[in-house]
């Protein structure tokens, strides 16, 4: 097995402390939104037309449910309304199909022969799910115009098809037609996007059987059918993938998340339909992958949600794009327990710069981390304090703040707060590439788990830079 750049650099992979791998993006963990339920798969949108970024969660457990999360606008969320349907929804994606701009919902659902459409009514909820029968259960769904009439259809993946609900643009679907998934591979990760430029929307499935895992590209007629146009070995058990122009020659390349063979692997377009062989890059065991520029260089990148193993801990890698079809080694942002089936992008705190969502599916949680641009973090993850007798302070715990930026990054204020006090070296301006350190105390006031946060305004963002606390105060710590 090789990796791109790689082959022995597990050192510079995944450094613990971000400054010393020259992060050229930072992700800060600052808010998890308990749900109740066990999370596969997320949509981001504005649901409710108030100009802030929602999220739309498919759980499968206890309850197959679709649960709305508004957003605040500072990366936090409310829990919204929820949707019953299905057996084990498994994939869900946010799209206008009545041409109203108004989001509506479509759940994939993988032990059933359903997929869900559930009509947006523009304040944040949702019309009771429409069930559309296709022949098996559904892994993945996208959506684009396949018939080139200017509605939004719906394709999606089944172990031995791909399928199309053509539709009517009024959020209503015609019957399915089926494709079967070539090359003799059960269908996973479905990516779609115009590989020959024909005009025709294409699709790239991942997946595999026995020893062969793959991507098979089938090229589109323009009328829900497809014709296979070659496969490309991948390394093992290929669970998703993604279409995006990598190398800015306006020709789509695709991204694939290896589950267990701890790669992404990139396949360059040659801009005929047919795509150049996997180049991998090292990512543990990571369980999707999403393409965007998240530094706002202009380049895509891509960030994958990796499970990590024993003595990595998992987290999202950011592998920054160099323009050319290839790409940095990753650095990894700590988030999650490991059982974290996606990642999402979208500016939750309207600071113009992409965030990061990821469904924690053990902890039932969404997680938000929030892009700090040129304001770095150290550690990056929530501060953990130990247990704490009520009325006592503890001894300080330390977070290094560095200004990658290369201008002076000016502070206006530094507050904590709930039951923490937060002392600081920084001062109302930090250098370029200087760092300047945060001593945090947290004094409890009652029995508990508690949260706070130390809020940062400064001149890196138009919103607030915040570490995330959390303790537990006790009466005696013998309790």
């Amino acid at each position: 097995m090789e990796f791109a750049k790689s082959r022995l650099a597990w050192l510079p992979l995944f450094c613990s402390v971000v400054f010393t791998c020259a992060a050229h993006a930072q992700f800060e963990t600052r808010a998890m939104t308990h749900i109740n339920s066990s999370p596969t798969s997320l949509a981001v949108g504005d649901f409710n037309r108030d100009g802030e970024l929602d999220v739309a969660v498919a759980n499968y457990l206890p309850v197959n449910e679709v649960v709305i999360l508004l957003g605040n606008g500072d990366g936090t969320f409310r829990v919204g309304a929820s949707y019953s349907m299905g057996r084990q929804i498994f994939y869900i994606v946010a799209v206008d199909l009545q041409h109203d701009g108004i989001l509506d919902l479509v759940v994939a659902d993988s032990l059933t022969s359903f997929v869900y459409v559930l009509l947006g009514n523009g304040d944040g909820t949702f019309q009771n799910p429409v069930p559309y029968q296709i022949d098996q259960n559904s892994y993945e769904l996208q959506t684009g115009d396949f018939n080139s009439d200017g509605n939004i259809d719906i394709a999606g993946t089944t172990e031995t098809e791909v399928f199309v609900l053509f539709g009517n643009g009024n959020g209503t679907f015609q019957a399915p037609v089926f494709t079967p998934v070539p090359y003799n591979i059960f269908g996973l990760g479905l990516g779609v996007g115009h590989f020959n430029n024909d005009g025709n929307m294409d699709l790239a499935v991942v997946g595999g059987f026995g020893s062969a895992n793959q991507v098979d590209i089938l090229l589109g007629n323009g009328d829900g059918t497809f014709n296979p146009n070659g496969f490309y070995p991948v390394l093992t058990t290929p669970e998703r993938v993604v279409a995006a122009d990598f190398n800015g020659d306006t020709i789509q390349d695709l991204a694939v998340a290896d589950a267990i063979g701890s790669a992404i692997s990139i396949l360059l377009g040659n801009g005929d339909g047919t795509f150049q062989s996997a180049v991998n890059y090292l990512s543990l065991f990571p369980t999707s992958v999403l393409a965007v520029d998240l530094d706002g260089d202009g380049k895509v990148d891509l960030a994958s949600m990796s499970r990590g193993d024993l003595t990595t801990s998992p987290g999202v890698d950011f592998f920054k794009g160099n323009g050319d079809g290839t790409f940095q080694l990753p650095v990894r942002f700590k988030a999650g327990n490991g059982q974290v089936p996606m990642v999402a992008a979208g500016d939750v705190n309207g600071d113009h710069m992409p965030d990061l969502l990821i469904a924690d599916l053990l902890d039932e949680e969404v997680i938000t981390l929030l892009n700090t641009g040129a304001v770095h973090f150290n550690p990056t993850t929530p501060i953990q304090f130990p247990a704490q007798k009520v009325g006592t302070t503890s001894a300080a715990r330390h977070v290094t703040l560095t200004n990658s930026g290369t201008s002076s990054l000016e502070i206006s204020s530094m507050t904590a707060n709930g039951p923490f006090a937060v002392r600081s070296t920084c001062g109302t301006s930090v250098a370029a590439g200087a760092t300047c350190q945060l001593g945090i105390t947290f004094t409890p006031v009652t029995q508990g788990n508690t949260r706070g946060a130390v809020s940062i305004i400064d001149s890196a963002s138009t919103k607030p830079q915040v570490v995330l606390l959390e303790g537990i105060g006790k009466q005696s710590l013998q309790q």
